[in-house]
């Protein structure tokens, strides 16, 4: 093997260079000399190129302790002169002597620190060491900033600034923002200096600024011009912000101005009589609810307290609307009170508090709460929607009806027994398809509609089926008239039949009493009968007299008029055209109507707008014939109840009217206790899930046509259209 060859390594040449035993602090008084300059601000005539190089030496030769303790000695001597002139000024030129002194130790700390740079680059990092700058920075700090005689004026003169201000006085905004820059500074890469010195003594002053200010606003102003105060106050604080404090002063700031004057005063303010919330929500104070709402809601529990105010008041003042007996007499305008304060609280919901769902729940409770204190709400709801699709809605376009439909579609989210409901409207849907009162088709179609999608198919299908019904009546009254046409002589004499066959599980089903037809009228019913049954076999009739109208052609001393009157009427005046007179008794003897439906079918008969019958009480010398008012006549506007068993009735000859067709149709009543008992044992049966199997199918008289001549005044009765 061969050996292996040795290492030769090549070192540096080391020369050794005798250095001079006074160097060091010969360059160090050189450079203290250049450093004073610069405090005197006479660097003009200094040489920085030779400066640096005088100081890159001393670090290289390993002086760089004695740069750094020199520099720092020369600083503080500097700063403890221009300490006591700053503490020396009087007050009036206090901030604008120690912004010179900043502004000048800057620029010569910066001169200072380009001499020194190569200490910065390597003695400081060596030594982990603040840099040049940051050194003049903390020397500054403590024999100036923070001198015994500066530090509290310092801050108490910033702060009686802070207050002119707030009292609308001008101030130097410029040389603030210079001293508190400055303090940002001094905290060198944090801002401690800034919070110690001034902003945490800042924030407490002004919380016992605004906490006085507040009781003084508060004792002497309303809610409305209380808030525009704090609005005030917050822009100013904002604004005081953005030109002389830091940025992170802003959201202190805001929360001790919030703090101070709204939420200690949240309760005071909301329930502050003749101006607070209650009052701006009766009389519609938008601005004023929408201030409220932005200022409330920058604290804690601001919204929570006005959802339980604004919440209180619309139940106390919904609760006043429905369970007034007084308003509950006129229902139809009772929901339209109730739709207005739906569409009130509506727009101040967008306007007033920017649609926000906490409020909107809040409101809905509080309508839900309300509307279901009082059990006649579902009844009332769709008396209103009858009323309106009957006739209320009258040259409205599509778009207008949809609108109002779908107002009242709130007011029926609210309702929890939509199951009562379903029953009312189903009773007024019937009317209104039998009686042929809709005022469209389109209309009722699109309220089905709605409900369909607010509470599915099954919620709906019994009225979709009212319609289908409808439609396959008419069909089988053409085929009836057909078959009619074919007859040689008409089966039905002078009567003109239309009649509705109803599926008994689609229509509200009713216990309708006994009602003793004239001869002629059963006679088409029975001819109606054979023909349907034959083509469909297996059915049953039950025939709805309750449900029917009729015209009637009558004969009065002044003219003839069309009657539009109900079957139950109907059978009545053609009693008369054998009697002249009869009792209530006889006349419930001879129709077999019971008492209730008797009455009100008389009311009707001799109500003062439409008096076809007169009316004497018991005793009296006989029934009144004139036109005009009596004693008999008044008591004929009374209740239903007001009519007695001996009470008399006689035709009235002198009947007139401007109009040649008179509707004499029963008023729509609401429910008597009774029947509403009634109703709600229905639905109570139907929440058992008891749906027991209808196969009977109801046909209701409608179109009914006969003569008949009174011996005595030759009176012709004509009926058309009876249901």
């Amino acid at each position: 093997m061969s050996k292996s060859k040795p290492k030769i390594t090549i070192k540096p040449f080391k020369h050794q260079v005798q250095m001079d035993p006074d160097y060091a602090e010969k360059t160090w008084n050189l450079l203290k000399g250049a450093i004073r300059e610069i405090h005197k601000q006479n660097a003009s005539g200094l040489s920085f190129e030779e400066l640096y190089r005088n100081a890159y030496n001393m670090v290289l030769h390993k002086y760089g302790d004695k740069l750094y303790t020199g520099l720092q000695s020369v600083v503080e001597e500097h700063l403890k002169h221009v300490s006591v002139g700053v503490a020396d000024a009087v007050d009036d030129s206090f901030l604008d002597k120690l912004d010179k002194a900043w502004s000048d130790h800057k620029i010569s700390m910066l001169m200072i620190r380009d001499i020194l740079m190569y200490m910065d680059r390597v003695y400081v990092m060596n030594n982990n060491c603040l840099s040049v700058y940051d050194l003049g920075l903390k020397i500054f700090r403590e024999t100036v900033a923070r001198s015994a005689r500066i530090k509290d004026r310092l801050l108490k003169t910033i702060l009686e600034l802070v207050k002119k201000e707030r009292s609308s006085e001008p101030v130097q905004r410029g040389l603030l923002k210079n001293i508190t820059q400055m303090l940002i500074d001094l905290g060198i890469n944090s801002r401690s200096v800034y919070e110690d010195d001034f902003e945490r003594p800042f924030l407490d002053e002004s919380a016992s600024f605004y906490r006085l200010e507040s009781q003084e606003f508060i004792t002497g102003n309303s809610c409305s011009d209380y808030m525009r105060k704090v609005e005030a106050r917050l822009k100013e604080e904002v604004d005081r912000v953005k030109h002389y404090l830091d940025q992170s002063t802003e959201p202190k700031i805001r929360g001790v101005v919030e703090q101070e004057l709204i939420a200690n005063h949240l309760k005071t303010l909301i329930e502050m009589e003749s101006s607070g919330m209650i009052f701006m929500l009766k009389e519609d104070k938008v601005e004023d609810l929408h201030r409220m709402f932005q200022l409330f809601g920058r604290v804690t529990t601001g919204h929570a307290q006005m959802r339980e105010i604004m919440g209180g008041h619309v139940q106390d003042t919904g609760k006043g609307l429905i369970m007034d007996e007084e308003k509950q007499k006129d229902h139809l305008a009772l929901v339209q009170t109730l739709l207005e304060m739906k569409d009130k609280y509506d727009r101040l919901l967008v306007s007033a508090f920017n649609n926000d769902k906490p409020f909107m729940q809040t409101l809905n409770t509080a309508f839900e709460t309300f509307i279901n204190l009082n059990p006649k709400s579902p009844e009332f709801i769709s008396l209103f929607i009858d009323e309106k699709l009957k006739k209320g809605m009258k040259g409205a376009n599509d778009e207008e009806v949809d609108v109002i439909l779908d107002k009242v579609m709130m007011l029926f989210r609210f309702i929890q027994e939509k199951d009562v409901f379903e029953k009312y409207y189903k009773q007024h849907l019937a009317r209104r398809l039998l009686l042929g009162r809709s005022v469209s088709d389109d209309a009722e179609r699109s309220m089905i509609g709605k409900l369909k999608t607010e509470c599915g198919y099954q919620f709906t299908s019994k009225l979709e089926g009212m319609f289908t019904d409808m439609k396959l009546s008419a069909d089988t009254m053409d085929n009836f008239r057909a078959f009619l046409r074919n007859e040689r002589e008409s089966p039905l004499g002078s009567v003109d039949l239309t009649v509705s066959v109803l599926t008994t599980g689609y229509w509200p089903t009713q216990n309708v009493g006994s009602c003793n037809l004239p001869a002629e009228i059963l006679k088409c019913c029975e001819v109606f009968k054979n023909f349907y049954l034959k083509a469909h076999n297996g059915r049953r009739l039950t025939w709805q007299t309750n449900m029917g109208t009729a015209d009637l052609k009558a004969a009065f001393q002044a003219k003839k008029h069309e009657l539009t009157v109900s079957t139950y009427q109907m059978v009545l005046l053609l009693l008369f055209n054998d009697r002249t007179e009869l009792s209530f008794k006889e006349l419930r003897d001879m129709t077999g109507i019971s008492a209730p439906d008797l009455k009100r079918s008389l009311m009707a008969l001799i109500n003062p707008k439409h008096r076809i019958l007169t009316r004497a009480a018991a005793g009296s010398s006989g029934a009144d014939k004139g036109t005009g008012g009596g004693e008999g006549d008044r008591r004929a506007a009374g209740p239903v109840g007001s009519i007695d068993d001996a009470d008399v009735f006689a035709w009235n000859g002198k009947f007139k009217s401007n109009l040649t067709k008179v509707k004499v149709l029963m008023v729509q009543q609401k429910e008597t206790e009774p029947e509403r008992q009634e109703t709600r044992e229905k639905v109570d049966e139907d929440r058992k899930h008891i749906y027991p199997t209808q196969l009977t199918i109801h046909a209701f008289i409608c179109s009914l046509c006969v003569c008949h001549q009174q011996l005595a005044g030759r009176m012709c009765v004509w009926v058309v259209d009876a249901c």
